[in-house]
């Protein structure tokens, strides 16, 4: 794996990487709050999904509110979903020259002190998932343990931290990735073509191949979208929607082909991974939802994703250093 960094973190080297789509008022409070982090990163990328609200004049808005950090913008031509908008926002602040690169959706907002308290681990880990409170201010719980050979998290992995203040993961979730250009370099950009859903999993999961991840007993985050849930006592399930259930079903197929790639795959084990998660969105629309309206995506995914199974052509993602000489 990967050895450490060992130098002292420099905010400056830093680059806050933010994916929106016609949410202005949920990227208004996020840029508030980057407003008053101390210390701010050096720079500040926002990746707009091809907006058609206000966002560009939001954006603009706050050009100069956001100094020191340089503000770069980048308005995509079509909406390429959560994947693609990361992986612009990850493409550019590597070209930036960004040590660190810190992902988050529009939907949250940073605490003052978030990167100080990233930083605090920067020497140590090169790919680090911060705590996030929840919408009504509870400490949210994020399943940051793959079981690899099933190709889905574990819901029920410990939430208790020890002295150490980390647990090691081999996940991901771009809702507060912060990862070192050196890991980006090797595995490469995320995936575009998962459109959403799995994509941060599978990066965070390809990232702990080549180095420890950890998750830190550190709240940097803080949601601030509603979203209907049920309530199963310890642990929660969110609402989805159609397009959610369509592609959580169409994505698996881009896990399996990595998993092949990788050598990992173990064909009736991932399959047992593929029935629990349909089972698992069956049971999200009955008891969040209450319908069963919608079991027609799970369907429609699961049949576009063995299409995509029997793509010979595809390749994963390539490092960037390949890339590079591609070029």
């Amino acid at each position: 794996m990967t050895s450490v960094p060992t130098s002292p973190f420099d905010p400056a080297t830093a680059t806050i990487a933010i994916v929106t789509y016609n949410r202005s008022g949920l990227l208004t409070r996020l840029l508030e709050s980057i407003v008053v982090m101390d210390p701010k990163p050096g720079h500040i990328v926002i990746i707009d999904n091809a907006s058609t609200d206000d966002t560009t004049d939001v954006v603009e808005s706050f050009r100069e509110r956001l100094e020191p950090s340089v503000l770069v913008y980048r308005r995509m031509e079509t909406n390429t979903g959560g994947s693609g908008g990361f992986s612009e926002g990850m493409r550019v602040a590597y070209e930036l020259g960004s040590e660190w690169i810190w992902l988050m959706d529009d939907d949250v907002e940073v605490l003052p002190d978030g990167l100080a308290k990233m930083g605090k681990w920067a020497p140590r880990f090169k790919s680090i998932q911060g705590r996030r409170y929840d919408y009504d201010g509870s400490a949210f719980y994020w399943q940051y343990r793959v079981a690899e050979p099933l190709g889905i998290p574990i819901p029920f992995a410990p939430a208790e931290f020890d002295a150490s203040g980390y647990k090691p993961m081999n996940s991901g979730c771009f809702e507060g990735m912060f990862i070192h250009r050196g890991i980006v370099q090797e595995i490469g950009l995320p995936d575009p073509r998962f459109f959403i859903y799995w994509d941060d999993q599978t990066y965070g999961w390809l990232a702990s191949r080549k180095t420890q991840s950890v998750i830190v007993d550190e709240f940097v985050l803080r949601r601030t979208r509603e979203i209907k849930q049920w309530d199963m006592g310890i642990r929660h399930m969110n609402a989805s929607s159609n397009a959610y259930r369509y592609y959580i079903m169409r994505n698996r197929a881009y896990i399996k082909k990595y998993y092949r790639t990788l050598g990992v795959y173990n064909p009736v084990l991932f399959g047992v991974g593929t029935s629990l998660t349909f089972g698992k969105e069956l049971i999200r629309l009955l008891f969040v939802e209450r319908t069963v309206r919608g079991t027609s995506n799970l369907f429609r995914g699961l049949r576009d994703g063995r299409k995509i199974a029997k793509d010979a052509s595809w390749q994963p993602m390539p490092p960037l250093e390949a890339a590079t000489a591609q070029a």
